[in-house]
């Protein structure tokens, strides 16, 4: 990268920035705007008959009541990538897990954002003791419960849109019916393309 400088900086949770690119390859260099993220974690909850836990909310952007994994930004300074997930699960559901595991890293749009998404498994759920007062889209999140199977099928029938969701629903039928969720990374594993 030749240059770089932020041209939008919102104060809330992205910022834009316009950097001046030499391809690693060679050749001429050009501008690329980036808007900056600080990444997110997703919770693909399943019990022990593999229902999955969602929740219906409301997204601005695109004008749509999405189900979706319990996710959320990673935008508190030094937190654990699976205590943020942890966090997520009970804020959004009033959930905890015993067991949690890695099921999938990715980039949401990598000829964008900067944006690094991690999805958990997490099982063995049980009620939190306590419930978070959510507020503004979340204030009448609805939690559904369904089976994996059925959020593979209508994933692939092109009715959900969620990309944590998509993604996190397909890789855990993928464990599920290939070595199984204990062969998945441990929850603490490293992070290279978050972290570098």
């Amino acid at each position: 990268m030749r240059s770089s400088e932020t041209v939008h900086a919102t104060g809330r949770v992205i910022s834009v920035r316009r950097d001046q690119v030499v391809p690693p390859a060679g050749g001429e260099a050009f501008t690329r705007d980036v808007v900056v993220h600080p990444g997110a974690v997703g919770v693909v909850a399943l019990d022990e008959n593999h229902r999955m836990l969602l929740v219906r909310q409301y997204r601005h952007p695109v004008g749509y009541r999405l189900l979706e994994p319990p996710a959320g930004l990673l935008d508190v300074q030094g937190e654990a990538y699976r205590l943020g997930a942890e966090r997520e699960l009970w804020e959004e559901a009033a959930t905890k897990a015993g067991d949690w595991r890695v099921l999938v890293d990715a980039f949401t749009s990598p000829g964008l954002t900067t944006e690094a998404v991690r999805i958990f498994l997490a099982r063995e759920l049980s009620a939190a003791d306590e419930v978070y007062d959510r507020l503004h889209e979340e204030a009448d999140m609805e939690t559904v419960w369904a089976p994996l199977e059925d959020v593979v099928k209508a994933a692939l029938a092109g009715d959900l849109h969620n990309p944590l969701l998509v993604m996190g629903s397909l890789a855990a039928w993928a464990a599920l019916h290939g070595e199984g969720f204990d062969a998945l990374r441990p929850a603490d594993s490293p992070w290279p393309a978050k972290d570098h």
